[in-house]
């Protein structure tokens, strides 16, 4: 059987890193935190926090990268500090909603926008019906887009590396040159001005009771909001998963996950500065003209391609379109070479399906990579995207916070322990991205209850599970 080699430079970590974090959600997620704020400037907000609150976990997550290089990542990391159950419960969510349900929520948006170009994939257009449960040309499309980088991944680490490049590298210069285009088209439409000026609205789900300003709706609401931002800012730690195939992995992964995340939240930043500089925050729902329809009302969300109408007229939603299907594509195949590694690691340890643990011909965990891809598309088939994002968003932050525990757990319990990298501004930063992602972990909880709670039941889920896992083991034990 063929080892993993070490082939990934820093430049491949920071494609990796900014590469899994930009997919859809820039494009599309600040139409509905407009209409939950009904404020530009607590969007702008939103974005600067979820892009502080990574940043702070960015920086903690370098030291334990530093300490365990290997394979696993994040599941590694909980299981040194917390033992096997903690680190199963991980990786059977990670399997079950985090990284598959990014994967399945990726990938119906690069079937959606497939359909500017090809009106056949429409999710209109039902293939198949049986009783109530539908298949659309849209949803095959999603699954055949995962099937295919999934195949692509199982030929060899070399062709994920190349996808990798050719893709980030391609939609981060795209989306600068959007935004400096935005910067110098918005410049003199004045909407910026009267923009930033509006003051927070509660609208949508949360409101103040009177309509007026009430420091419990805001908070309500910034915590619903940050939902789209931070699911756009989040698979920057998948990047740990894959640890195993990354040169100088004690130098590399740290300084990888701060390059990516700041060059991601700093276009996310100047993304929505654009927005708001070429179309004005508040329109109606009714409004003929994309002018009218506003950030708040854009048509299907496309707050990417509505923003680029005053720019380049009608042809901005097919320059929108494609930018966002090389960005989703080029997602997705970053997550779905860096997830198949942790399912592959954790098959190493007894505690996942044992065949997930093979390496092919071409050094890759191919069957951990097509069972990653078959419960992906399944998961294109239910649930919405709004549900998938709390889903996945809300079970992410659970275990950062858990993981960053881990930091100072570690800290005390191995105090001479290899550290390559110590975690800049260690304990504050790290105890401060605790504090803002428990807050944010509450708000959720009060405002977004049933699909939390479905989250917590799934994680919880995995305790029985595990020991399923481990009765398994026992069992195999004996046999022999």
């Amino acid at each position: 059987m063929p080892d993993i080699k070490r082939s990934l430079n820093l430049f491949d970590t920071v494609m990796l890193v900014s590469g899994s974090m930009i997919g859809s959600g820039i494009f599309i997620v600040s139409a509905d935190m407009m209409r939950v704020l009904g404020s530009p400037f607590w969007v702008l907000m939103c974005w600067i926090i979820s892009g502080v609150i990574t940043i702070f976990a960015a920086l903690s997550y370098g030291e334990l990268a530093g300490m365990m290089p290997s394979a696993g990542g994040q599941f590694i990391y909980l299981k040194r500090a917390y033992g096997e159950l903690s680190s199963f419960v991980y990786g059977w969510t990670v399997f079950t909603v985090i990284q598959t349900g990014v994967i399945a929520a990726v990938a119906v948006a690069f079937a959606r926008y497939c359909g500017v170009f090809i009106p056949f994939f429409d999710e209109k257009h039902i293939l198949m019906t049986l009783g109530s449960f539908t298949i659309s040309s849209t949803q095959m499309l999603a699954m055949a887009s995962i099937f295919l980088l999934t195949y692509l991944n199982t030929l060899g680490i070399n062709n994920g590396k190349i996808i990798q490049r050719l893709f980030t590298s391609t939609k981060l210069l795209a989306l600068l040159g959007l935004i400096l285009i935005g910067f110098a088209a918005g410049y003199k439409s004045g909407y910026w001005h009267t923009n930033i000026a509006l003051p927070f609205q509660p609208g949508g789900a949360i409101t103040s009771g009177s309509g007026n300003f009430s420091l419990t709706a805001l908070l309500g609401a910034l915590g619903v909001a940050l939902i789209g931002s931070l699911f756009s800012s989040d698979a920057w730690n998948n990047v740990t998963f894959i640890a195993g195939e990354i040169k100088q992995p004690q130098k590399n992964i740290p300084l990888g996950l701060l390059i990516g995340v700041l060059i991601v939240t700093l276009l996310y930043i100047l993304a929505n500065v654009a927005y708001f500089m070429l179309l004005p925050a508040l329109g109606s729902p009714d409004g003929q003209s994309v002018i009218e329809r506003g950030i708040a009302f854009a048509q299907n969300d496309r707050v990417g391609s509505a923003a680029m109408y005053p720019v380049f007229g009608e042809v901005s939603a097919s320059i929108m379109a494609l930018l966002i299907i090389i960005s989703t594509f080029g997602c997705n195949n970053g997550l779905i070479l860096q997830g198949a590694r942790l399912f592959q690691s954790m098959a190493h340890e007894n505690l996942f399906f044992k065949s997930a643990a093979f390496i092919n011909k071409n050094a890759v965990p191919s069957k951990a990579l097509w069972l990653q891809g078959i419960w992906a598309s399944l998961l294109c088939l239910s649930g919405s995207y709004g549900s998938l994002l709390d889903y996945c968003t809300f079970a992410s932050l659970i275990f950062y916070i858990v993981t960053i525990t881990a930091l100072f757990y570690l800290r005390k319990t191995e105090p001479d322990a290899p550290r390559p990298y110590k975690a800049l501004g260690y304990p504050v930063i790290p105890a401060l991205y605790i504090i803002l992602a428990g807050a944010i972990c509450i708000d959720l909880l009060l405002f977004k209850t049933f699909n939390t709670l479905l989250g917590l039941g799934i994680m919880a889920l995995g305790v029985p599970v595990y020991y399923f896992f481990k009765r398994s083991k026992h069992d195999q034990k004996l046999s022999v």
